[in-house]
């Protein structure tokens, strides 16, 4: 029996975990925070449950949805979205309805984006680098300033036009003004497949719920999950063997045949004393952390949407989600509603140092601009950080990653998987996938590239929904 070690229970390490405990493995799963589920966890807060964020659950992999559906069971439910965009006052819905849009545009303005559109087409900019150049070419100028430019930058830290064009090609392909503008004058077939922008599937009782199940499975069959329990160095083919040696924060030391990491790339490197050339590419990747402003309201119904995108540039917040729209079961039957208003940072801004009551003040003035909701109805508030969460896709990362990836590829007991891990900005469903694909590497001597999971530059709003 072959001993595998998984750094962190997140979705892609408990996935792996998951696989190969039913396939006869000893495995150990070694996770710093006291919860799993990674940043797919779900929290407990006054009498309700809610998660870090909108977390919503799709996949065009029909292994990744089985998957899915042999852990929840039939414990999920089918929701409607309804999501959309703040911008200049106004609320526009996501994806775009030609209708609405133009309301809130105007004739004049609409005119102008049109123009710019046709504009971007004449004058196509040979050499795609940034976000700023993909969106402007496929969209015009105007849109891009107005549908893209804020939201990415709060999201980032940094211009668009130092945002890498990767980001745009995985996340908004599929995107299309000219179908929108069909839209007006075309009827939907009111019969066809909904789509995941339609409807998505979610667990009755919070995203973490399908990752609690999945522990559950785990421990069952024989698996060994140590919570608060972080890792500070790894020595890869310990004493010239295949086997690798794991110290914990707290002094202890095992051995181990095979390495699943889930950690941040960038502690990985330095906790398995990567050569120096190694570690300075390492320390040129960044991390975007996140900090989590829940709001308690005194109301049953604030608004309709599960979240909303605020591209407004006078707001700091850039997300807020309503988690009475989800399901009704994570509500627990309470009347007040909890909303949660998300602000993305690094280390050195000032912000992630604020202290908890600045920032409620923060949110509670920011939510009431947006008239969504009086300030007079929030009666209390709490405050979550979540620290490196989003690799930033900067001009130059792959430069950086590309070395790394070579340097780690020598070493054939160690698989680097998940949103952390491979540095890739993945969903669920990617990271899932990434377990996944690690379990049959190892169980099955398959030759799956986990690098490549999440490169294929398709997105996957428009695929239909699987039972």
């Amino acid at each position: 029996m072959r001993t595998i070690a998984i750094i962190g229970a997140g979705p892609a390490g408990l996935t792996a975990a998951y696989k190969l405990t039913s396939m006869g493995f000893k495995v150990e799963i070694f996770e710093a925070s006291s919860m799993v589920g990674g940043m797919s966890k779900t929290l407990p807060m006054w009498g309700q449950l809610v998660d870090l964020g909108p977390h919503r659950f799709f996949s065009n992999n029909s292994d990744v949805n089985d998957f899915w559906l042999e852990i929840i069971e039939d414990e999920y439910r089918k929701v409607n979205r309804l999501t959309r965009i703040y911008y200049n006052n106004n609320f526009y819905y996501y994806p775009l309805r030609a209708f609405n849009a133009l309301k809130n545009l105007g004739l004049l303005e609409a005119i102008f984006c049109v123009l710019s559109y046709f504009s971007s087409k004449i004058k196509k900019k040979k050499n795609i680098i940034s976000f700023e150049d993909w969106v402007v070419s496929k969209f015009g100028y105007r849109l891009f300033n107005i549908f893209f430019k804020s939201y990415s930058e709060k999201l980032w830290g940094i211009t668009c036009d130092k945002i890498d064009s990767d980001f745009a090609s995985q996340r908004i392909k599929k995107l299309s003004l000219s179908e929108t503008i069909k839209s007006i004058f075309i009827k939907k077939n009111k019969t066809k497949h909904k789509t995941l922008i339609d409807e998505f599937m979610y667990p009755i009782f919070g995203t973490g719920y399908l990752y609690e199940k999945m522990a559950k499975k785990i421990k069952k069959a024989g698996g060994i999950i140590h919570l608060e329990s972080g890792v500070s160095k790894i020595i890869l083919n310990f004493n010239n063997k295949n086997q690798s040696q794991v110290k914990l924060k707290n002094g202890n030391i095992k051995l181990f045949d095979h390495i699943i990491s889930s950690m941040p790339l960038t502690s990985l490197i330095e906790s398995i004393g990567a050569p120096s050339e190694v570690q300075s590419f390492a320390k040129k990747l960044k991390f975007r952390n996140t900090i989590l402003v829940y709001l308690k309201l005194d109301i049953e119904k604030a608004f309709s949407d599960q979240w909303i995108y605020i591209h407004s540039k006078e707001l700091k917040t850039g997300r807020i989600t309503n988690f009475k729209n989800w399901c009704p079961e994570i509500n627990r039957d309470q009347k007040e509603t909890i909303i949660c208003l998300e602000y993305w940072c690094y280390n050195s801004d000032e912000i992630w140092k604020w202290e908890n009551e600045k920032l409620i003040k923060l949110a509670s003035e920011e939510i009431h601009k947006t008239n969504l909701v009086n300030q007079n109805l929030i009666k209390d508030g709490n405050v979550v950080r979540v620290p490196k969460c989003y690799p930033v896709y900067s001009i130059g990362y792959k430069k950086n990653l590309e070395p790394i990836k070579d340097y780690l590829c020598k070493f054939k007991n160690l698989s680097v998987i998940g949103r952390y891990g491979a540095f890739k900005y993945n969903n669920q469903d990617h990271s899932i996938l990434m377990g996944l694909m690690a379990a049959k590497n190892i169980a099955l001597n398959e030759k799956n590239d986990l690098w490549e999971i999440n490169t294929d530059d398709e997105y996957q709003e428009e695929d239909k929904i699987n039972d």
